[in-house]
C-alpha cells in the first residue's frame, strides 16, 4: 500500500464486508470521509507545504487502523481493543465513531507522525503547520457527526438521549489532535532511548484505550 487510493480501496473493502451497524463499519464509514477529502485536498495541490509527506503520512496512519482492524483480539492493542470487543453492541453509532476517532487520533497519530518524520528526515516542528491545517477538515467532518446526532436526539426523549448527549459533548477533536501532538513531540524526544520510548507507547495505549471504553459506555 503505497497511495491514498490504495487505503481508499481497502477502506472500501471493508465497506462492503460488514454490516452497516458493526462498529468497526461506523468508524470506517466516517474515516473514509476525511481520507476523500485529504486525498481531493492532495489532488489540488494547495492544501498543504509537503504534499509528499502528508500523502505518506495518510498511508502511514491509515495502515494503523488496518493493522488493528486485521489483528486477534490477543494481539490488538489496548487502544483499539474496547471498539473491536463493542462493535456488535446495542449503542448509538456515534459512540463508535467517537470511540474509533478517540484511538486513531490519539494513539495512532502519533505514531505515524514520528515514523513518518523519520522516514522524510524532518523534525515535528517542521509539519506542524500542515498538521494543523488538517484540524479543520476534521472539525467539519466531526460537526456533520455531532449534527446528525442532534437530529436524531430532536426525535427522542429527552430523559433517554440526555446522558448519551453528556457523554459524547465530552470528547472534542480539537483537544484529541492538541493532545496528539504532546505525544509527538514527547516521543520525538525519547526516540533515542528504546526503553523510554517504549514506557511512553505503552502508557499511552492504556490511556487511550481507557477514554475510548469510556466513549463506548452504555447509557440508555
Amino acid at each position: 500500500m503505497t497511495s491514498v487510493d490504495d487505503v481508499i480501496a481497502r477502506m472500501q473493502s471493508i465497506a462492503s464486508a460488514l454490516e452497516p451497524t458493526d462498529g468497526a463499519a461506523v468508524f470506517n464509514r466516517v474515516y473514509l470521509e476525511v481520507t476523500a477529502m485529504v486525498r481531493d485536498r492532495l489532488a489540488a495541490g494547495t492544501a498543504f507545504t509537503d504534499d509528499a509527506f502528508m500523502a505518506d503520512l495518510d498511508v502511514r496512519f491509515a495502515q494503523l487502523w488496518f493493522r488493528a482492524y486485521d489483528a486477534s483480539p490477543a494481539s490488538r492493542s489496548r487502544a483499539w481493543s474496547p471498539l473491536f470487543e463493542s462493535r456488535r453492541r446495542d449503542l448509538a453509532p456515534i459512540q463508535f465513531a467517537l470511540a474509533g476517532m478517540n484511538a486513531h487520533i490519539e494513539h495512532d497519530l502519533p505514531l505515524a507522525v514520528v515514523a513518518t518524520c523519520l522516514s522524510h528526515g524532518r523534525r515535528p516542528d517542521d509539519v506542524r503547520a500542515d498538521y494543523e491545517k488538517v484540524n479543520d477538515l476534521l472539525a467539519e467532518v466531526e460537526s456533520g457527526i455531532r449534527r446528525s446526532f442532534l437530529d436524531d436526539l430532536g426525535r427522542a426523549l429527552d430523559d433517554e438521549v440526555g446522558p448519551l448527549a453528556h457523554l459524547i459533548a465530552a470528547w472534542d477533536i480539537g483537544k484529541a489532535r492538541e493532545a496528539a501532538w504532546v505525544s509527538v513531540c514527547l516521543l520525538w524526544e525519547l526516540r533515542d532511548n528504546p526503553f523510554l520510548d517504549l514506557l511512553q507507547r505503552t502508557a499511552l495505549d492504556r490511556t487511550v484505550g481507557l477514554g475510548s471504553r469510556l466513549l463506548l459506555t452504555p447509557v440508555t
